[in-house]
């Protein structure tokens, strides 16, 4: 606001005096032409060029260069210098481009011309006589008359500009008085308003730095600016998000405890209940044996998971991107699937809308898919059917695994792919699963830049699409 008002009030000044200047010029050069063209009559009238004896001119061009302030010079034809007001080039020859040319081009060659650097005008004006020329025809003896203007001299003189220059400095020393008191009042207001403008900038400082430092979690509050409006709702999206991440973690740290510590405590449950006992027959060992075995296994397989989780989660995590034929990875998932899905009594089949080659991290969307579709056969019904289905477009192409299972509740959809979460809570544990299947899965699709979509209504089977770029393009070179 203050360097505002300063250069307004400079380029005020400037143009306010430029203007003045410009204009007292023009006025001054009109009266001093209207003077001189006087003058010029004058001169013809008592034929002053040839005998400038006439005290009466003399008188009016001494007037003249007096009230102007400068110098007045009569010049004829012949470029000698009648009458000079100074007194110094009377009698001389004068070779000037200015009289040349107003002797030649007579009105037309009338200059002016103003020097600011020495504060003056130069002006030429022609001496101009009107005579009458007689044309006479000698077979008809007619005699025809006509004005004509001929260029006797010329005068030469300057006017001084001092009293312009002198109301221009006088000008422009009030005007600088002026300035500062505008420029003092403009420093005031700008440090009032700016104070004003900033202080809700400083309440969300202070709130921040309280959030900050652990003494408030209340979301900030300060509307009376757009801007400030904008940013409070920013920061407070922020502080939400942050409140959620950090639920989840400390829910996702108490579902890893719980889910480590299951196959722990079932394990020396187990190894309790044979030291207990004496005499324990070979097959109740074995039994026991295959149960400890069975739960060092999901021990593993959740470690397993919870560690290509924190891959994922890594954000120096590299994909190593080939190109792969969509198809036949495809054909060899299903392949490796179809014995468990023929023990579960599930058909299992592949529909392919065209032939598909893809730039992808080949066992990341291999584990993906492998991952949705032992899902789809595992959480079927019996005698159930699992459909995996490809297409493509000139950009994305998606995998449909869709299956006759008995779907999944309308409230559930927004949390499937949270960590450990389960939509029934005791069939996961009898078919081996660890609830980070579909959290696995979904970031291995995101760092692809693709999406994962699942449509179902609880009581009929659920619809899994996955849609992924056929080009991989990097993050640096988007």
């Amino acid at each position: 606001m203050f360097l505002t008002g300063l250069l307004s009030c400079f380029a005020m000044h400037f143009m306010i005096l430029r203007n003045y200047e410009q204009r007292a010029v023009n006025v001054n050069t009109t009266n001093a032409q209207r003077q001189l063209r006087t003058v010029g009559n004058h001169l013809i009238r008592y034929n002053y060029l040839q005998d400038p004896s006439s005290e009466v001119v003399s008188a009016e061009l001494n007037m003249i260069s007096s009230m102007n302030n400068g110098r007045v010079m009569i010049i004829d034809e012949t470029l000698r210098i009648v009458r000079d007001t100074y007194g110094i080039s009377e009698g001389k020859t004068i070779i000037s481009e200015e009289v040349v040319r107003c002797l030649k081009e007579g009105t037309g060659g009338q200059v002016s011309a103003y020097d600011p650097e020495n504060n003056y005008i130069e002006l030429t004006m022609p001496i101009v006589e009107t005579a009458s020329s007689e044309e006479g025809d000698i077979l008809h003896q007619s005699v025809a008359s006509a004005p004509q203007e001929i260029v006797r001299g010329v005068i030469l003189a300057s006017v001084s500009t001092d009293t312009i220059r002198n109301t221009i400095d006088l000008l422009s020393r009030r005007a600088i008085t002026i300035e500062l008191i505008v420029i003092l009042v403009i420093l005031l207001l700008s440090l009032i308003v700016s104070g004003r403008l900033v202080r809700p900038f400083e309440k969300i400082t202070e709130g921040i730095n309280e959030i900050a430092a652990g003494f408030s979690d209340e979301p900030l509050s300060a509307t009376q600016y757009t801007e400030t409006k904008h940013i409070v709702e920013a920061f407070n999206q922020l502080q939400r998000r942050m409140h959620a991440v950090d639920e989840s973690r400390d829910e996702f740290v108490s579902n890893v405890s719980h889910e480590l510590k299951t196959p722990i405590t079932s394990m020396k449950v187990l190894a309790d209940s044979l030291i207990a006992q004496e005499d324990v027959p070979a097959e109740v060992y074995r039994d026991f044996m295959e149960d400890i075995a069975s739960e060092v296994e999901r021990e593993d397989k959740i470690i397993n998971d919870l560690l290509a989780l924190v891959k994922m989660d890594k954000r120096a995590a590299r994909l190593i991107v080939s190109s792969v034929d969509i198809n036949q990875m495809t054909e060899n998932v299903l392949k490796r699937l179809r014995p468990i899905a023929r023990k579960a009594d599930v058909e299992l089949t592949l529909e392919s809308q065209r032939s598909i080659v893809a730039e992808i991290d080949e066992i990341k969307i291999y584990n993906v898919i492998m991952n949705l579709v032992e899902n789809a056969i595992k959480y079927n019904r019996e005698h159930g059917w699992v459909r995996v289905t490809l297409d493509a477009d000139h950009q994305y192409f998606t995998v449909e695994i869709a299956d006759s299972g008995v779907g999944i509740p309308e409230d559930a959809l927004d949390h499937v792919y949270e960590r450990f979460y389960r939509v029934d809570k005791s069939r996961p544990r009898e078919v081996g699963g660890t609830g980070l299947g579909l959290s696995i899965a979904r970031s291995a699709i995101l760092m692809h830049r693709g999406t994962i979509q699942i449509d179902s209504v609880f009581g009929e089977g659920p619809t899994v699409t996955i849609k992924l770029p056929l080009t991989y393009v990097t993050q640096d070179n988007k």
